[in-house]
C-alpha cells in the first residue's frame, strides 16, 4: 500500500507538470579528450599547428609513442626499393655482384630503418611554419640516416661508396620535401585519416605534379610557406 500511493503521488505530479528540468549537475561527466586521441579512443597523428621544438620533444619524451608505435610501412616499403635501385646503378660499373651486393645491403638496411624516418617526417608534417618543419627534417634525416648508411657500406665493402652516398643524400633531400607536402595532404602516413597504399599511389601523379608547381607558385605567391603548409580547402 505504501509504495502504490507513492506511485499515485507520483502520477499526480506528472499530470500537474510539475516535474523540474534535470541540472547539469546531475549529469555525468566525461574527461577530455588528449591531445594526442580522439574522443572515441583512436589515436590521431597530431595537431597541425604545433611548433617544430614541440614536435622534437615528442620524440624525445615518448620515442615508443611517436616512433615504434608509428614505424611507417610504406616509408620503408618505398624508399627501401628506391635506394637499392639506386645503389644497384652506382656500383653495375664495379660488376654485377658488386651492384647486387650493394642493392641487398641496402634493401635490408632501409627496410628496417625507413619506418623511422617515415615516422620522424609524418611527426614535423604537422609542425608549423611549414619552412621549419622542411628544414628540421633535412637536417634530422641525412645525420641520423647517412652516417649509419655510410658505416653499413663501408663495413660491407661497397666498391662505389661516394657516388652511391652521393645520389643516396640527393635522394633523401627531394623525397623528405615531397613526403612533407605529401604527409600535410593525407598521403603516405600511418596515423589518423590514412589511406591505404593503393589510394596513396593512386594520388601520386597529382601530388608529384602540385610538388614540381611549388617553385612557380612561391614566385607567385611570394613564399615557401604558402607552398609547403596545408591549403586551407583541405585543413
Amino acid at each position: 500500500m505504501h509504495i502504490a500511493t507513492k506511485l499515485e503521488a507520483s502520477r499526480g505530479t506528472l499530470r500537474a507538470g510539475k516535474v523540474r528540468a534535470v541540472s547539469n549537475r546531475a549529469m555525468p561527466s566525461w574527461p577530455p579528450c588528449s591531445a594526442d586521441e580522439s574522443c572515441f579512443g583512436a589515436p590521431v597523428s597530431g595537431i597541425t599547428g604545433v611548433s617544430v621544438g614541440e614536435v622534437l620533444l615528442r620524440f624525445v619524451r615518448k620515442p615508443g609513442k611517436y616512433l615504434l608505435a608509428r614505424w611507417n610501412w610504406k616509408s620503408a616499403l618505398l624508399s627501401s626499393l628506391f635506394r637499392a635501385g639506386i645503389f644497384f646503378f652506382a656500383n653495375l660499373t664495379a660488376g654485377l655482384p658488386a651492384a647486387l651486393a650493394a642493392m641487398s645491403t641496402e634493401l635490408i638496411f632501409r627496410g628496417i630503418t625507413s619506418g623511422f624516418y617515415g615516422a620522424l617526417t609524418e611527426g614535423f608534417s604537422a609542425a608549423d611554419p611549414a619552412w621549419a618543419a622542411a628544414l628540421a627534417a633535412m637536417v634530422a634525416l641525412p645525420l641520423t640516416g647517412h652516417s649509419m648508411e655510410l658505416a653499413v657500406q663501408w663495413l660491407r665493402g661497397t666498391r662505389n661508396l661516394v657516388p652511391s652516398l652521393t645520389a643516396s643524400v640527393v635522394f633523401t633531400t627531394l623525397s623528405t620535401l615531397f613526403n612533407l607536402y605529401a604527409m600535410k595532404r593525407g598521403a603516405l602516413i600511418v596515423g589518423a585519416g590514412r589511406g591505404s597504399l593503393l589510394e596513396d599511389l593512386r594520388r601520386m601523379p597529382r601530388l608529384v605534379l602540385d610538388f614540381i608547381l611549388l617553385v612557380p607558385r612561391w614566385m607567385v605567391r611570394g613564399g615557401w610557406n604558402a607552398g609547403l603548409a596545408k591549403p586551407a580547402n583541405e585543413a
